[in-house]
């Protein structure tokens, strides 16, 4: 009887389990259902699918102002990169139409609108060639070809990076689909789609692989990322074309595999990256530990790419340490498990802390004084070249950072010539006051003036005497309609320039007033 009576009480637990679990069960089944039914009527009812589809379309479209954007933009990333200028990098940031076909790409395959994804892909592919090429352009001609912090920063994309285009991509296309554009303006600056086409340009002109593969590999991860965000973002709001289970499966591994192989390499990334700045702490550590504190470390560079690692460093200490640089580099082989090739520099200084302090500062000083000296030494040779002259001709006041050299007479070059050549050194060197003195050349004999007073080729010939006045110091002579010729006198004598006056009834002209000036 009493087995009987456990028996019975076990079923009955059992029935209320199993009861218990239907309940739940049917809960949340309410619930999910009360959630779907609040997205289809309250959300996406209130989407104007039709209309969102048009301006996707039109957006996604190749059209003169499309290409034209994309060259402004490219251009003005390239320079940004090259002067390393983050303000001037988000200008071609907000310029950039990329952003359009990428987002039409996405809806394209959401709705399963084949032509419309050819076209957009067409687009972008004929943007981001233009881009490419005009950068790589530029880059080829420009005396500046420096990897800056800027490049160097879109060489090395990690994981973090395609989560910020996810994340940014999730906003636009919300933003997109509920009409709400001025988000894409934050979305733009977020994911930079431009910058990183601009430096696989400059990788391409300087054949520089690293940066090039790098840089690709960063906008890859922006424009796929930002694509299949869209994607999803528009078959979660009903944008969507009628597919079986299992094409729409498919579809769905097809996208988390892209995400997946994207991720792999960037993992990788952020995981090499994570141990460079684990390399650069134990290093200093290990520095630290071997000196007492009264010693400094005054520098150490590491040189990740070669095998064993090449790591430089220069320490100030009151007690020379002989055995040092063995210890410290048995001791960083054990913590980084990898080759150290160590150099180590010790400078004796005083034995307290602030002498090590005051040494440090004469070094950096010292280091400042022989960089500003290599330039200056470069800056002449450059100037030598340009003006057809030694580099002992070029006089150079580092002090007052300002050069002046005498050109030799150049076959064919006139005064244009000498003026155009100052202008490519001076915009190397922002810094420095460039003088390039020409040789005693006539004057441009005619101004070009209309009924209006001077053209903007006159305004430039005004312009070139009034350089090569100032360079040779010698005074120009006006012929020509009288008040033509005093306005002239009057641009020319607001440089300092002195002016001759001799109103006739012709055109107006200069030449040196002085006749012995042009040889």
């Amino acid at each position: 009887m009493n087995d009987i009576a456990a028996s019975a009480e076990g079923a009955d637990t059992q029935r209320d389990s199993v009861s218990a679990s239907g309940g739940l069960r049917s809960t949340l089944g309410a619930i999910l259902f009360g959630i779907r039914r609040w997205w289809l009527r309250d959300v996406i009812s209130e989407v104007e699918h039709g209309d969102v589809i048009d301006k996707r379309r039109e957006d996604s479209a190749l059209s003169h102002r499309y290409l034209f954007m994309i060259a402004m933009s490219a251009g003005i990333a390239i320079l940004g990169l090259l002067l390393s200028s983050p303000a001037v990098v988000i200008g071609a940031m907000l310029l950039s139409p990329l952003m359009d076909p990428i987002i039409g790409l996405g809806f394209a395959l959401a709705i399963g609108d084949y032509r419309w994804l050819k076209q957009a892909a067409r687009t972008l592919a004929w943007g981001a060639v233009l881009a490419v090429g005009l950068c790589a352009v530029l880059v080829f001609i420009s005396p500046i070809q420096t990897v800056t912090s800027e490049i160097a920063a879109r060489t090395r994309p990690n994981l973090f990076d395609l989560f910020v285009a996810l994340f940014s991509a999730l906003a636009g296309a919300y933003a997109m689909i509920r009409g709400r554009e001025g988000t894409i303006v934050g979305v733009a600056i977020a994911t930079a789609l431009m910058p990183p086409l601009a430096t696989v340009g400059f990788g391409l002109a300087t054949l520089n692989w690293t940066v090039f593969s790098g840089a690709l590999l960063l906008f890859a991860t922006n424009f796929l990322t930002i694509a299949l965000t869209a994607w999803g973002m528009a078959r979660l709001y009903g944008f969507s074309q009628d597919l079986g289970k299992e094409q729409t499966r498919a579809q769905n591994l097809a996208v988390a595999a892209v995400f997946i192989a994207l991720a792999i390499p960037l993992g990788f990334s952020l995981q090499q990256i994570a141990w460079e700045a684990n390399a650069q702490r134990i290093v200093r550590s290990e520095l630290r530990q071997t000196f007492d504190n009264r010693s400094l470390i005054d520098t150490f560079e590491i040189d990740f790419t070669t095998q064993p690692l090449a790591i430089n460093a220069t320490m100030l200490t009151p007690q020379l340490k002989p055995a040092a640089e063995a210890e410290i580099a048995r001791a960083l082989e054990e913590r980084l498990g990898r080759k150290v090739d160590l150099t180590l520099n010790q400078y004796q200084v005083g034995t307290s802390a602030s002498a090590a302090q005051q040494a440090q500062l004469s070094a950096s000083r010292a280091r400042d004084e022989a960089d500003a000296l290599a330039r200056a030494d470069a800056l002449a040779v450059r100037l030598g070249l340009v003006a057809g002259v030694s580099q002992n001709e070029v006089l150079i006041d580092r002090a007052r950072r300002h050069a002046l050299v005498r050109a030799a007479r150049l076959p064919g070059a006139g005064l244009a010539t000498y003026r155009a050549l100052e202008a490519r050194i001076a915009a190397t060197e922002p810094d420095w006051t460039i003088e390039v003195v020409p040789p005693p050349l006539p004057l441009p004999r005619t101004i070009a003036t209309d009924a209006e007073g001077l053209t903007a080729q006159g305004q430039e010939t005004v312009a070139l005497i009034g350089w090569a006045a100032k360079r040779l110091g010698q005074p120009v002579a006006l012929t020509g309609n009288a008040e033509q010729a005093t306005t002239v006198a009057d641009l020319l004598r607001e440089e300092r320039v002195e002016v001759v006056l001799d109103p006739t009834s012709g055109a107006l002209a200069a030449e040196w007033s002085d006749p012995a000036a042009a040889e």
